[in-house]
């Protein structure tokens, strides 16, 4: 009949849809109740006791799962793997700790070097006491018997007793010189000038290198005396005279 209006027709939907996750688990129970037990080989699911469809269906399902399961583990390796490698330890920081220890143990034995050089040169050096056995009589300032004060330090011994020089140095006077007497004079490494008077003899001559301890003559009493002595004296520099008694406890010695 004209002027009738036709009943449309829906569209056809397709009857096939995919089976979700909770479905494919729930058919997997199923198809294990009915058939028999399933076990995991390799990235599939077998069933080792089935019978009909219900074998076919179970077998099916789970190679899904196994599928699913396999790259899940994947993405979890992968995972574990990239961790693993930020903890491997850079190169080039273990290069510059490395030459940072051994700029360190050069610095270390470039110290001790110098420490034993240092330690080697104070022992060389060291002073000793000009006489084994001796007594002060006078020391460094004293008045009294000299035309202004006493310019040394008077150690009392007998005439003859061997005089030692107290450091290393070089001889650089011998000889009388009045009020001195027979006088000889040593100067050391930093150019202080060691004064030995009145001596009885002079065993060294100008020019000679003597040694801390060495003997260079013998005590007496040439010059301006009252008795046999040895009259000490220390001048910084070849310049005027200082306190023998502080120079020999400055040097590790207490006359």
């Amino acid at each position: 009949m004209s002027g009738k209006r036709r009943a449309s027709t829906p569209p056809r939907r397709s009857l096939v849809r995919l089976p979700s996750l909770p479905l494919v688990a729930g058919v997997a129970v199923l198809a294990v109740s009915a058939g028999g037990a399933v076990t995991a080989s390799g990235s599939g699911v077998t069933a080792l006791a089935s019978t009909g469809s219900a074998v076919g269906a179970t077998q099916a399902i789970g190679s899904v799962a196994g599928q699913a399961i396999s790259r899940r583990g994947v993405v979890v390796s992968r995972g574990h793997t990239r961790d693993s490698g930020s903890e491997e330890t850079d190169p080039e920081l273990v290069a510059l700790a490395e030459k940072q220890m051994a700029e360190r143990a050069a610095k270390l034995e470039e110290m001790r070097r110098a420490a034993e050089k240092q330690a080697a040169k104070i022992k060389e050096n060291k002073w000793v006491l000009p006489l084994a056995s001796y007594g002060i009589t006078a020391t460094f300032g004293q008045y009294g018997l000299w035309a202004s004060y006493h310019t040394g330090l008077d150690f009392n011994a007998n005439s003859g007793d061997k005089i030692l020089s107290v450091a290393n140095g070089t001889v650089t006077e011998t000889g009388y010189d009045g009020a001195y007497g027979n006088k000889t004079v040593v100067t050391l490494d930093d150019g202080t000038e060691i004064w030995y008077c009145h001596q009885t003899a002079i065993y060294v001559s100008v020019g000679d290198s003597v040694n801390g301890g060495e003997i260079i003559g013998t005590v007496g009493a040439t010059g301006n005396v009252t008795g046999s002595h040895l009259h000490l004296e220390v001048r910084p520099g070849g310049g005027g005279p200082v306190d023998p008694f502080q120079a020999f406890v400055e040097h590790g010695i207490v006359p």
